[in-house]
C-alpha cells in the first residue's frame, strides 16, 4: 500500500513538498467550498519534481469536457508528465446550486464526459453526438475541440469518484482508478467487489487499477483528543444537503442514529460547535485513523486487506498550524513503515 495526501489550499505548496520528501506517491487537490483543484495543483506542480499530482476530484458539472481536457493536458505538461485526472459528478445540491446543471442521468453523463476527455487528450479533433453532450452543439463545426498541448507518451490516468453500486461498476469499467472520501474498510471491500464487476464487463481485472480512499489522520495518545481537530471538517461533510446527506445516511447505517439526530438538531438551531461536539467519537474513529502511531499502524492493515492500493491522508486545515499538518504526514509515513505495508 502507498500513501497520498489531500492538499488544502492553505500551505498546499509546503505540504506537497513535504509529502514528496516523505516519498508519498500522489498529492491530490479537491474542489469544494474553499478551493478549486486546478489552481492548487498548478502551485504544487511548480514546487515539486517527483510526486504525482491528481485532481481529487475535478467536478464534472463545473466545466465542459473540453475545458477539463485542456486543464488536464496543461497540468500534465507543466508537471513533466505527473498528472492524473480525477473526475466526479458531485451531488445534486452542488450540481444545481453551484453550477446550474441538472443532476439527471449522472451515469450516462459521466460515460460521455470521460469519452470526450480521452478523445481530446488523444489529439482530436473531437466531434461528438451523444445523448448528453454534443460537439458542436449548435452546428458551428469550424473549430472542433482540438488540444495542441504536447501529448503524453502514455494516456493520462482517469480516476472516478463513485458511491452507489452502478457508479462503482461504471468506474471499474471506464476508469483507471477509484477515489472515495469518508468511508470504512468494510465499505471499501464492498466497493472493490463492484469495481471488479465493472472491470470484468470491460474484459479486464483489477491489476493496475487504483483504489484510493481519503482518510483523515490525527495523532494523539487520547482518542477524543485526536478526534477534536477533525470535528469541524466532519461537520462540513455531514451538513451538505440537509437531512438527506449521504454521510448522515452512512452514519445511521452504522448504528449512530442518536448521534446524527443530535447533530442535525443542533445544526438546525444554528449551534455549529454543538453539532460538531455531537458527532459520535466511535463514528469518527471508524472512518478515520486516530491515536498514537502504533495504533494507526495496526489499523492500516484493515485498509490494505480491503483492497486499498493507495491511502490518501486527508489533512484538515481547520485551525491547524502548518507544522502540525507536516507532523501528521510524517506520522502517517512512519505508521505505514511500522505496519510493513509500503509497496
Amino acid at each position: 500500500m502507498r500513501l497520498a495526501v489531500n492538499l488544502p489550499y492553505q500551505g498546499a505548496g509546503e505540504l506537497a513538498r513535504e509529502a514528496e520528501r516523505l516519498d508519498y506517491d500522489i498529492a491530490f487537490a479537491s474542489e469544494g467550498l474553499r478551493s478549486d483543484a486546478v489552481s492548487v495543483l498548478g502551485l504544487a506542480a511548480g514546487l515539486t519534481s517527483r510526486i504525482a499530482l491528481a485532481s481529487g476530484i475535478m467536478q464534472i458539472p463545473a466545466r465542459p469536457p473540453g475545458a477539463a481536457a485542456l486543464s488536464a493536458a496543461t497540468l500534465h505538461a507543466l508537471s513533466g508528465g505527473r498528472f492524473r485526472l480525477g473526475l466526479g459528478v458531485s451531488n445534486p445540491h452542488v450540481s444545481d446550486g453551484w453550477y446550474g446543471v441538472d443532476f439527471a442521468h449522472p451515469l450516462g453523463r459521466t460515460r460521455e464526459y470521460v469519452d470526450i476527455v480521452r478523445r481530446a487528450l488523444a489529439g482530436g479533433p473531437v466531434r461528438y453526438d451523444g445523448t448528453h453532450f454534443k460537439l458542436p452543439a449548435h452546428g458551428l463545426g469550424g473549430a472542433p475541440l482540438t488540444i495542441l498541448t504536447e501529448r503524453p507518451d502514455t494516456p493520462i490516468p482517469v480516476y472516478l469518484g463513485a458511491v452507489g453500486p452502478q457508479s462503482l461498476r461504471l468506474a471499474g469499467e471506464i476508469a483507471d482508478g477509484w477515489v472515495s472520501g469518508f468511508t470504512t474498510p468494510q465499505l471499501v471491500a464492498d466497493s472493490v467487489t463492484r469495481l471488479a464487476a465493472g472491470r470484468e464487463r470491460a474484459g479486464r481485472t483489477l491489476d493496475g487499477f487504483e483504489v484510493i480512499p481519503y482518510t483523515a489522520v490525527s495523532v494523539a495518545d487520547d482518542l477524543a483528543q485526536a478526534a477534536a481537530p477533525l470535528r469541524m471538517h466532519y461537520t462540513g461533510l455531514l451538513a451538505i444537503g440537509g437531512a438527506d446527506n449521504f454521510y448522515c445516511r452512512l452514519a445511521r447505517g452504522m448504528g449512530f442514529d442518536a448521534g446524527i439526530d443530535a447533530f442535525q438538531d443542533r445544526l438546525a438551531a444554528g449551534d455549529r460547535p454543538g453539532a460538531a461536539a455531537a458527532i459520535p467519537l466511535d463514528f469518527i474513529d471508524a472512518t478515520a485513523l486516530l491515536g498514537p502511531v502504533g495504533r494507526i499502524a495496526d489499523r492500516m492493515h484493515a485498509w490494505a486487506q480491503a483492497g486499498v492500493t493507495t491511502l490518501s491522508v486527508l489533512i484538515s486545515a481547520n485551525d491547524t498550524p502548518l507544522e502540525a499538518r507536516k507532523h501528521t504526514l510524517a506520522a502517517a509515513a512512519e505508521a505505514l513503515e511500522k505496519a510493513g505495508l509500503r509497496t
